[in-house]
């Protein structure tokens, strides 16, 4: 955009701010606003994909309380996988430094094998933030080398192909990881074939972790049980 100066005849150019799409979810973060006093143009919508959206970046943010509960849930896998529809995915990790990493519900090794999948398996990178202050300041440096283009939503949620319906529902049992899934179903091809399996044959897969797959698998449901943990 250019502007003239009555009292004189030289041009006077303002610059055009950098904009970047939002998911409208994040407006209980401070990131957005935070951007806004970076000189970042924010504009709130509903995005399938990604929470925040500029030229061919996409950026999932968690903070480290949340990136456990979507490991626990799995919910972070098809996220990074809907992710990858963007040239360069990114997912930011917000809340080192305040939060312990490796603290809580999940085990430590657990949780670094779950990053190193991240940037090997799904070849995600992973930033690490201290803050919302932090985060978008990352962001803002990104979107003003990005001004110039526009992103694309034509991305959307991934529905999952039956091969990684059944690797799910595997990944659903403790200490069932996606490699130990693909692992068991590369050996006996069905759910059924894997629920039938015995023993030293689960074992030779899952090493220790054979014997509370096996134990929730032969657990009878009790109906008094169930009753009793939602009073």
């Amino acid at each position: 955009m250019t502007f003239f100066d009555i009292f004189s005849n030289k041009k006077l150019k303002v610059s055009k701010k950098a904009d970047i799409l939002v998911d409208y979810r994040e407006k209980n973060s401070l990131v957005p606003s935070h951007l806004v006093s970076q000189g970042i143009n924010v504009i709130f919508q509903q995005l399938n994909v990604a929470d925040y959206l500029f030229g061919n970046i996409a950026i999932e943010r968690k903070t480290i309380s949340d990136l456990k509960s979507s490991i626990i849930s799995k919910r972070i896998n098809s996220q990074l996988l809907e992710l990858k529809q963007y040239p360069k995915p990114l997912l930011l990790v917000e809340g080192i430094g305040n939060e312990d990493l490796y603290e809580g519900i999940i085990n430590e090794n657990a949780l670094r094998g779950f990053l190193l999948s991240v940037a090997l398996e799904y070849q995600v990178p992973i930033i690490f933030t201290q803050s919302e202050e932090d985060s978008a300041r990352y962001i803002a440096i990104l979107a003003k080398k990005k001004e110039n283009k526009h992103p694309s939503l034509r991305a959307s949620k991934i529905a999952l192909t039956e091969e990684q319906r059944l690797q799910y529902i595997l990944e659903g049992f403790p200490r069932i990881g996606p490699v130990a899934a693909k692992k068991l179903l590369g050996k006996f091809k069905t759910i059924k074939n894997v629920m039938n399996a015995s023993e030293e044959e689960l074992r030779k897969i899952l090493g220790k972790n054979e014997e509370i797959f096996s134990y929730l698998l032969n657990h009878e449901f009790s109906s008094e049980e169930n009753s009793s943990s939602t009073e």
